[in-house]
């Protein structure tokens, strides 16, 4: 992607710091994509346009993006990359590619490298019901064309079950930049037993010198959204990653299940206030520069 640092950038809060959101979603409504969305999804079963994002991440003192798949079909990574062309906040597309097909995977890919505003690869491995698929021989050879390649894989919503399964992804392939996105899912409303376990396994994650994590997607049904109630899952992130291998992630518009775009862009704000001013700077954006520029 180009360097987010040599653009134009917002400021927020008036604390001089730099925000890049390492996930942001779009979608086109009447485009019959997006099989997950449904009327159910409430606020989110709607068409959310670049201007609409510009304008919400502006406000909030966020002046760059990553776009982020949200739906497993090229036609869903060739919009993200028209939008980047058309808008000069997006700094970059990290899209879907055939995982299971190398052959296809590796055509597409080289294609896909022509652009500079890809960057990554992404596929919604939490939404297929098999529980082996990052170990499958298929996946695995696509994986190392990604290695090979230079760019970062994404992994969505990985715990409890694909969390063990991108660390050794990381093992195997140590050339390869793996992104936990969401910082694994963190299972907040359930037990202690079970924030114990993905502790555990966002620890042993991050004993991966190749690994970085997103702090995004934190929001939860049925549990507070603030720094206080997130200061657990921040703490474990930031011990086990360092603030130099952590990054910002805003979810929008996913997040509005939760909260306003302002409002996580504040929450995260008061979880960072303790950091250095260049920690601070590595968490909302030197990392998402890092991992992203090409």
């Amino acid at each position: 992607m180009p360097d987010p640092a040599a653009e134009p950038r917002a400021r927020g809060a008036g604390d001089g710091v730099v925000r890049v959101d390492a996930h942001l979603h779009l979608w086109e409504l009447a485009d019959g994509r997006y099989a997950w969305l449904a009327p159910e999804h409430g606020p989110l079963y709607r068409t959310f346009t670049a201007e609409e994002a510009r304008e919400t991440l502006a406000a909030a003192g966020v002046g760059r993006a990553i776009l982020v798949q949200a739906d497993d079909t090229a036609a869903d990574t060739e919009a993200m990359l028209a939008t980047a062309e058309a808008h000069d906040f997006i700094a970059g597309v990290v899209g879907w590619l055939p995982l299971e097909d190398p052959s296809a995977f590796e055509n597409t890919l080289g294609a896909m490298l022509q652009n500079p505003h890809f960057c990554g690869v992404r596929t919604l491995i939490h939404d297929d019901p098999r529980p082996d698929v990052l170990d499958r021989p298929a996946v695995r050879q696509s994986l190392g064309l990604l290695a090979a390649a230079g760019l970062a894989f994404d992994v969505p919503d990985a715990f409890p079950r694909h969390l063990g399964q991108a660390a050794t992804v990381a093992r195997d392939f140590p050339g390869l930049t793996v992104v936990l996105d969401h910082l694994g899912k963190p299972p907040r409303a359930g037990s202690d037993a079970d924030m114990v376990e993905w502790e555990r396994q966002l620890r042993a994650l991050a004993t991966l010198p190749n690994t970085v994590a997103k702090v995004s997607g934190l929001h939860c049904a049925g549990t507070e959204f603030s720094a206080a109630a997130l200061e657990r899952v921040w703490t474990a992130a930031l011990e086990a990653f360092g603030p130099d291998r952590l990054m910002f992630g805003g979810d929008w518009p996913v997040s509005l299940l939760g909260a306003s775009y302002a409002d996580t862009v504040g929450t995260m704000s008061a979880l960072t206030a303790t950091l250095s001013a260049s920690e601070r700077g590595q968490v909302w954006a030197g990392t998402a520069q890092r991992v992203y520029t090409r």
